[in-house]
């Protein structure tokens, strides 16, 4: 299973230099977990620049892997999470939900650099 983080999912929609390394994850959705935090995190990004028609379809493709939702349980993990490793609320929520589920967390962002089951990749220029 793969989590990835809202920074992957921003860089694989704008095309940035990291989203070919996104994309074969992003593309087994069988494999794909979705925070909505993420979903949330999306779309406040993307509709700063692109129409509200094409952030909708961005966010169709988010929603073809398996959604979880932030419930009670999984918002006293992400504390705990958050406190462990200094991480923000939604950081924590997302690397929460992929430990939840045994699943490697791909990420761009540093904030997760050197934590367990995160495959983190320096955002190039």
């Amino acid at each position: 299973m793969n989590v990835v983080d809202s920074s992957g999912w921003i860089e694989f929609f704008l095309a940035g230099s990291n989203g070919p390394t996104f994309k074969p994850v992003i593309e087994q959705r069988d494999q794909l977990l979705v925070p909505t935090i993420a979903i949330f995190e999306v779309h406040k990004i993307l509709s700063r620049n692109l129409a509200e028609d094409l952030v909708d379809r961005c966010l169709d493709i988010m929603r073809l892997g398996r959604v979880l939702d932030l419930t009670d349980r999984r918002a006293v993990a992400a504390a705990k999470a958050a406190r462990q490793h200094r991480l923000a609320l939604a950081d924590a929520a997302m690397y929460s939900m992929a430990l939840e589920h045994g699943a490697m967390f791909w990420t761009q962002d540093v904030d997760y650099d050197g934590l367990a089951d995160v495959r983190y990749f320096k955002k190039l220029a």
